[in-house]
């Protein structure tokens, strides 16, 4: 299944295959905080910025999931070269 990025139940990203694909996408758009609660112990838990959640969702006409992850991907080392 499918997941993507919402917010008030819209969709603001593109498929992803899996929900950590979807948690490393929104940790690099800034949109991962890490926060320490009472009752987690071991330290820092990374939540979603604002009213943010990464949930199923249903995928466009001709949209892969497969391929945006490596669109994803392709973007990120551009980047990383870019900044070097």
């Amino acid at each position: 299944m499918p997941y993507a990025l919402f917010s008030n139940d819209a969709k603001l990203s593109k498929a992803y295959p899996t929900a950590a694909d979807v948690w490393a996408i929104a940790r690099k758009s800034g949109l991962v905080v890490d926060v320490v609660s009472p009752r987690h112990k071991q330290g820092p838990q990374p939540v979603l910025d604002q009213d943010y959640e990464i949930k199923p969702c249903q995928l466009e006409p001709h949209e892969d999931p497969a391929r945006n992850k490596a669109e994803a991907e392709r973007d990120a080392q551009t980047e990383l070269q870019l900044a070097s």
